[in-house]
């Protein structure tokens, strides 16, 4: 919409030609409304007359039913008919802003009734700063509003509707109990069908945002105006808006050079799901078009990031156009500069949690690649999108070959999980060290490349080793495909640096002779000559033109002579620095020749998408999610529930398994071995008459029913995990088809599954290897599994947490998750084993993505640091993802029996801010935890029962959750495993961290208490290092409190209580 003030009118001769412009504007750059301020008589119409009226004033009509003498002081239902005819005939609609809370002070009787309005008790003098205006405004009183003062107000928006205006944004619109907006506007809307509601909610406060929820506004209005392009208030404000309408952003007034008001514009374009455009601006018709265009296009839902950089760097605004865990997904990336006067660096690294795989190109031109730029120049902003991805078509990789030894040795690659035997992990886009020992003997200068690409890839990219000291060297990939990938280390001497290396300490001893010209220029001859039609032909004449430079020199002597001393060439200094040229440099290097050149065999690597690495779980089961007590939840219910989930910060959920479930030896209540009539049993027994594995459990519904929750997922942001459990209650349809996958005791009774001494009576377990003969794999069985996933996925799952993984064999998952991948290599894995750390170490290895890990019993600050630093760091960091869940169906936690509310808000903080990847079963966030007595299981579990709770009963963590996975998504720090560093603090109860990303561009600490019970304080030793050399500051914002300090001192002091156990804070160096 453009948004249009009374100044832009003009006076009244002038406004309807003023209109009739401002509409044609509107329609050539693509707005399909027009927003008006109120257009009514106001107290300033008295007090000055036909002075300016620039909207800037209040709004409070004196007189709402006739127009401000500016436009002539008519009845407002024919001005607003004349203006909607206008807008009409250029495809707009006409939207008029309404300030119904306020009043003028002598506001006629039809306007205002005093009983509707709050008196002052008593006038103080007047402050001499203030407008005109001031205090001649009165507000509605508080408490419930008059049923007179709606009626009056539904019957003049009525009028207003018949002639002709499409809707109306309403101002202060906290003034308003919910249940009376739900009443005005659905008259409204009963009056004339379909009306525009807008709610202009711009700096509105938390509390009164959640008051508007389903009040019945179809858009609210952001602050991006007010935002300097850096802070994260942004993104907390759409979060609290889209809980209540779609997002119109408005651009606001120009800010006096076109990059400002460019920034802003396609700020809008990307943090909006509308925008209100202004009818003064800096840019060009074909600008705003072209981002009305864009946002128009871009798919509604779709989610928003906000990541900033180090001081002096960049922001990137990031905006997802379907749900974070679609491989399919697209993404519009826009680059601002904040600073109007320097150029911001860009860091690439702080993306990488965020960004789909795909490859990027230039907005609006598919066709044209991107690379992410180093910098950006002052005030300037920059649009990339990031296209469709090519996943890698299978390839398998092919086996690690041992090398002869050869003079120059690469030892030690990193990263490599086994020595190659094993892909190593990492995601899209986050910058991948690789490194590696280059041994060679003597002094000679080496330089060495990583070749890495893709399987499916012919051609090898290419990226330069550095030196890191102690013949260690590094170099950093960056891949955008998610699949196979593969990378080798080459290494050589390279004999033009070795040349100049000792060329410049002689020159600098002031020993250089004319013997170093001459074999200088035997090294460019050489080069020249061989320099054929591969040669870069810009580097061969660079080598050229050096040895012109030289000058003649004599020609090398031949074998077995000797030139004499006085016909060598004078080492002059112009010949010198001719060969120490960096030009002549870079062109040797291309041209080199590659001496003693060794390459190592090919290591592979696993590319996943970021949500491998970084996603927030939430585990329920279906059939309790009804709200009407007693009756079986359905996947209906479970959609009910999304905008509740999606709001705590959710993006993947997890199902246990929704199959049909077997009636023989039906587990009852608290895992009674006989069930009760109605008890719904385990859904762990998988399988009956009605079906098995790809079946559904008919009172959750069917599939079209699942396909819909599938859809409803998307659109909010989530993506849905099933449980992988291979087992089967003694009804499944396999053990009739298929007797032979099954063993049999020797009484000829089929083997039930065992964890002795627990006996799981429902439950049957399936035979991978024939149990006679040459016990070969059960090849039939397999392909039935892994037909099973690929059910799931073809229906669009691409989610599967893997039940008991370590009771199976390994092989048969090396070739199940290679099968699923080869195809579909977006699809993910959580192992869910508690078993020895050797056995989950080796299921990580062989394809799994995620895992399951011993978080939820580890509690005593030492035993939690050393398990944090073991699964940060390699070689467990390669391959092994840690997925943090606080507490399962089968887990209820000894520590959480006892902690109270505190404990959990414990819990939640160590597990969503120390690793990328953690998860809550249903009813954390209500601090169940009523035990087995004596044991770490639940009472009444919901694995046995339906369980339908109160999602909103007091002293739930929904806000506390909510919080902690929004600070999650706006730190790239926390979305990783990897990146922690212990804070030194004395207090044994106060876990002291600090979370990085590797080019520090964030760095996130934190402080939790480890006990639910006490106040515990502590000094917290501070990463002085960030704020460098000198008495600099470190800046400090309070995650939670959105607060900023700054810290001068080595220490910081902390206090936490039960009701506040942990602080988070995001750390920048201050500025100097």
């Amino acid at each position: 919409m453009l948004h249009v003030g009374l100044a832009d009118l003009g006076k009244a001769d002038e406004a309807a030609g003023a209109w009739q412009g401002l509409c044609e504007f509107a329609q050539r750059v693509g707005a399909n409304g027009v927003l008006v301020e109120p257009l009514w008589r106001r107290a300033a119409d008295a007090t000055q007359g036909e002075g300016p009226q620039d909207g800037h004033g209040d709004a409070a009509p004196a007189d709402a039913d006739t127009s401000t003498t500016r436009l002539g002081g008519q009845a407002m239902p024919t001005l607003l008919a004349d203006m909607a005819r206008t807008a009409r005939e250029y495809g707009l609609a006409l939207v008029v802003e309404v300030a119904l809370d306020r009043a003028a002070r002598h506001a006629t009787a039809a306007t205002a009734l005093p009983e509707w309005l709050a008196q002052p008790v008593d006038e103080p003098a007047r402050d001499p700063r203030q407008p005109p205006t001031a205090g001649q405004v009165l507000t509605l009183r508080a408490g419930a509003v008059p049923p007179a003062f709606l009626q009056a107000w539904h019957a003049r928006l009525a009028s207003w509707l018949d002639a002709g205006v499409a809707g109306f944004c309403f101002d202060a619109p906290q003034r308003l109990p919910t249940a009376d907006w739900r009443h005005l506007l659905g008259g409204l809307r009963g009056h004339a069908a379909p009306l525009l509601a807008y709610a202009w909610t711009h700096g509105l406060a938390p509390e009164h945002l959640a008051g508007l929820r389903g009040a019945g506004f179809d858009g609210v209005f952001s602050s991006l105006p007010w935002w300097n392009f850096q802070d994260d208030w942004l993104l907390h404000e759409a979060h609290r808006l889209r809980a209540v309408a779609p997002l119109i952003a408005p651009v606001g007034v120009s800010r006096g050079t076109p990059h400002a008001d460019r920034r802003m514009l396609w700020a809008a374009a990307l943090a909006g799901d509308g925008m209100l455009l202004p009818a003064r601006t800096l840019l060009s018709p074909r600008e705003i078009a072209a981002a009305v265009s864009f946002q128009r296009q871009r798919p509604p839902a779709g989610t928003l990031y906000i990541v900033g950089g180090p001081p002096g760097g960049a922001t990137a605004l990031l905006r997802r156009a379907g749900t974070p865990l679609a491989i399919a997904d697209t993404a519009d990336l826009l680059l601002i500069n904040p600073d109007a006067q320097a150029p911001a660096q860009v860091t690439p690294g702080l993306l990488a949690g965020v960004l789909p795989p795909g490859a990027l190109h230039v907005a609006d031109e598919a066709g044209t690649p991107a690379d992410l730029p180093d910098s950006l120049p002052p005030g300037a902003c920059l649009r990339l999108a990031v296209g469709a991805p090519q996943p890698v078509v299978s390839t398998a990789y092919t086996a690690m070959r041992r090398q002869a030894p050869q003079r120059l040795a690469i030892e030690s690659v990193a990263p490599a999980v086994d020595d190659g035997a094993f892909p190593a992990k990492t995601i899209t886009y986050r910058p991948l060290a690789v490194s590696a020992d280059l041994i060679f003997d003597g002094h000679d200068t080496l330089a060495g490349e990583v070749r890495w690409r893709a399987l499916d890839e012919d051609t090898w990219q290419v990226a330069p080793l550095a030196p890191l000291g102690n013949d260690r060297w590094a170099a950093s990939l960056t891949p955008r495909r998610v699949g196979r990938h593969e990378f080798a280390i080459a290494a050589w001497r390279d004999t033009w640096a070795s040349f100049t290396y000792e060329l410049r300490k002689k020159h600098e001893a002031g020993v250089a002779s004319g013997l170093e010209l001459l074999d200088g220029a035997a090294l460019l001859r050489a080069a020249a000559a061989r320099a054929g039609k591969r040669q870069p032909a810009e580097a061969v004449r660079t080598v050229k033109d050096a040895l012109h430079a030289l000058g003649d020199l004599p020609s090398p002597a031949s074998q077995g002579e000797r030139l004499a001393a006085a016909d060598l060439p004078a080492a002059t200094a112009e010949r010198v620095a001719t060969l120490l040229d960096p030009a002549l440099a870079q062109a040797m290097r291309r041209v080199d020749d590659r001496a003693f050149e060794a390459v190592t065999p090919a290591y592979p690597l696993w590319v996943d998408r970021p949500q491998a690495e970084f996603a927030s779980w939430y585990e329920l089961f279906p059939r309790s999610q009804s709200s009407e007590p007693g009756r079986h939840g359905t996947f209906a219910d479970v959609a009910r529930r999304l905008p509740a989930l999606r709001e705590m910060g959710f993006d993947v959920l997890y199902f246990p398994p929704i199959h049909p479930i077997g009636l023989s030896h039906r587990k009852g209540r608290n895992n009674s071995l006989i069930a009760a009539p109605g008890d719904v049993g385990s859904p762990y027994a998988i399988g009956s008459a009605e079906g098995g594995h790809d079946a559904i459990h008919a009172e959750l519904g069917n599939l079209q029913d699942f396909l819909a929750l599938l859809r409803d997922a998307r659109a909010h942001g989530m993506d849905v995990a099933l449980d992988f459990a291979i087992q089967c209650s003694p009804d499944h349809p396999w053990l009739a088809e298929h007797p032979d996958w099954f063993t049999r005791r020797a009484d000829g009774s089929i083997r039930h599954a065992e964890n002795p001494p627990k006996k799981y009576e429902d439950i049957v377990n399936v035979a991978f290897y024939a149990e006679t003969g040459k016990r070969a794999r059960q090849a039939s069985l397999w392909e039935a599994l892994r037909d099973v996933v690929l059910f799931w996925v073809a229906q669009g799952v691409r989610v599967f947490r893997v039940d008991n993984p370590h009771t199976k064999p390994l092989p048969f998952w090396a070739w199940l998750i290679d099968s699923v991948q080869d195809a579909h290599p977006d699809v993910l894995f959580l192992s869910e084993a508690f078993t020895r750390p050797r056995m989950m170490l080796r299921l990580a290895k062989v394809g799994f993505t995620q895992s399951y890990t011993y978080f939820t019993w580890r509690h005593g600050k030492q035993e939690i640091i050393d398990y944090l630093r073991e699964l940060s760091q390699p070689p467990m960091a390669d391959t092994y993802r840690p997925n943090f869940f606080v507490n399962t169906p089968d887990i209820n936690p000894y520590f959480l029996q006892g902690s109270g509310r505190a404990g959990f808000l414990i819990r939640a903080a160590l597990a969503a801010t120390t690793s990328g990847l953690w998860g809550m079963y249903s009813g954390f966030e209500l601090c169940e935890s009523a035990p087995v007595p004596g044991k770490e299981e639940y009472l009444d579990s919901e694995k046995y029962e339906i369980r339908q709770r109160d999602w909103d009963q007091p002293g739930n963590l929904n806000a506390q959750i909510a919080r902690l996975n929004l600070i999650r998504r706006q730190n790239p720090a926390l979305q990783s495993h990897r990146g922690f560093h212990v804070a030194e603090c004395a207090n044994p109860d106060l876990l002291c961290f600090w979370k990085a990303t590797p080019c520090h561009g964030n760095i996130v600490l934190g402080v939790i208490s480890l006990d639910p019970h006490r106040v515990q304080q502590g000094e917290v030793a501070l990463p002085r290092w960030l704020a460098g050399k000198g008495p600099a500051g470190i800046v400090a914002e309070d995650l939670l409190a959105d607060g900023t300090e700054t810290w001068w001192h080595d220490w910081h002091g902390v206090t936490l209580t039960p009701d506040a156990p942990y602080r988070l804070w995001r750390l920048t160096a201050a500025a100097p």
